[in-house]
């Protein structure tokens, strides 16, 4: 029944882009085990199902570049500390998922072989084919590059059928819906729109990418127990962006 709902579903292969920030519960700092637990469950759901999962996982918890900047710091000094941050978070979520019994390769674009393995397109591709749960650490490995541009720059490579944004609200509205009671939400949008609206759901460069690769992004709801896995057996609440 379970590998019926994948071989049904259009989509066999994701990536999964949280940012850091879902990781830190209601703390508003750091990383908040039951929080990472939680997530990891959802992910395994997913995965028992049969679909390859690959994430990429932001480091705004811990340190974000652009705030360093702000604050006075050499922008790129500022990005690779942000880059830093994120590899914490995919160490954290692998402890996770390797508990749960999922095996799970951390890999990094910045190298540092006594934590993780390097990042080779052809090695990370076979780790998915073996159904191993691939996380991608140290965004690009670029500065100035953010984790979605990233997120949507490994889905490319990896082949993905579609980007997963995982955010606290259900889809994609015309403002923020947690403080205008009277916001839209789309259930279909395109990424031109996405782009003419200034809606922030993923930077401008990554819509970019994902448009001219035809790579849809799919909007959900993180904190909603089972959303993951309920868009993936044709189910749930989420906003599609899509040529």
């Amino acid at each position: 029944m379970q590998s019926d709902l994948i071989s049904e579903s259009k989509y066999k292969r994701v990536l999964l882009k949280i940012s850091g920030e879902a990781l830190m519960g209601d703390q508003g700092f750091g990383l908040h085990p039951p929080t990472v637990e939680r997530i990891a469950a959802e992910i395994k759901t997913v995965h028992d199902l049969g679909a390859e999962v690959c994430l990429v996982i932001g480091g705004g918890n811990i340190f974000r570049g652009l705030q360093g900047s702000a604050q006075g710091m050499e922008r790129t000094t500022a990005d690779y500390m942000g880059m830093l941050a994120t590899v914490m978070n995919a160490l954290a979520m692998q402890s996770s998922l390797e508990g749960q019994g999922v095996h799970t390769r951390v890999v990094s674009a910045i190298p540092m072989d006594q934590v993780c393995e390097p990042y080779i397109r052809r090695r990370a591709v076979r780790h998915l084919e073996k159904k191993r749960v691939v996380i991608f650490a140290a965004g690009t490995g670029n500065p100035y590059f953010t984790t979605d541009t990233a997120a949507t720059l490994r889905a490319t490579e990896m082949a993905c059928q579609a980007i997963f944004k995982g955010t606290q609200v259900d889809g994609i509205y015309n403002k923020d819906p947690k403080q205008n009671a009277d916001a839209v939400r789309y259930d279909n949008i395109s990424y031109d729109e996405v782009l003419q609206k200034r809606l922030n759901v993923m930077d401008a460069s990554s819509i970019a990418l994902a448009r001219d690769n035809n790579l849809p992004i799919i909007v959900f709801s993180l904190d909603e127990p089972g959303g993951f896995c309920g868009i993936l057996s044709g189910k749930g609440t989420y906003t599609k962006v899509h040529g």
